[in-house]
C-alpha cells in the first residue's frame, strides 16, 4: 500500500492488513517476558483456568495487530507518533493458532494547532480472528505529517 501523509487520510476510509497466525510457543514466550500471569504461560494452570487453554496475552494482540497495520506501509516515513489511545477492548480471547486481521478505519481527521507540520488521525483498529469474530478494537490518535509544511 502507498504511504500517505495526513491530507490523503479520509474519514471512513478502511485499511485492511494481511494476515498473521500465533503459535502456542510465540504466545508463551512474549507473555513470559511481559505479561506472565498463569494462563499465558503455563499449559494445566491455563487448562484449569476458566479460558480452558493457553491464550495470548492482550498486549501481545495489541502489538500484533499495530505491526500488521505498520506492515501495510501506510505510515512509513509520514508516522509521527502518538499521544495515546482513547480506548482499547479485549472482545475474545486469542488461542494459540488463531490467524489475525486488522481493519482499521478513519473516524477523524484535523490539522494540529500546535505543530504546523503534522495533522491528527483517529483511527478505529478492529482486530479479528480466522472466524471473522472480533477480538480486539482500539481507537488510536496518531500523528502523520503534512505534505509540503515545515515539520519539526
Amino acid at each position: 500500500m502507498k504511504e500517505k501523509y495526513f491530507e490523503d487520510f479520509s474519514v471512513g476510509e478502511k485499511i485492511h492488513t494481511n494476515e498473521k497466525t500465533l503459535s502456542a510457543e510465540e504466545i508463551i514466550e512474549f507473555a513470559e517476558l511481559y505479561d506472565p500471569q498463569p494462563f499465558h504461560v503455563d499449559e494445566k494452570a491455563a487448562a484449569e483456568s476458566p479460558y480452558g487453554g493457553i491464550i495470548a496475552s492482550g498486549f501481545h494482540t495489541i502489538g500484533t495487530s499495530f505491526r500488521l497495520f505498520i506492515d501495510t506501509g501506510v505510515i512509513g516515513t509520514t508516522g509521527m507518533g502518538s499521544p495515546g489511545m482513547d480506548s482499547i477492548r479485549w472482545i475474545k480471547p486469542v488461542r494459540p493458532g488463531d490467524t489475525l486481521r486488522v481493519e482499521a478505519e478513519v473516524i477523524e481527521t484535523r490539522a494540529s494547532r500546535s505543530e504546523p507540520g503534522r495533522g491528527i488521525v483517529l483511527m478505529e483498529f478492529r482486530t479479528f480472528n480466522q472466524e471473522n469474530e472480533l477480538v480486539l478494537s482500539m481507537r488510536s490518535v496518531n500523528l502523520v505529517r503534512r505534505r509540503n509544511v515545515e515539520n519539526k
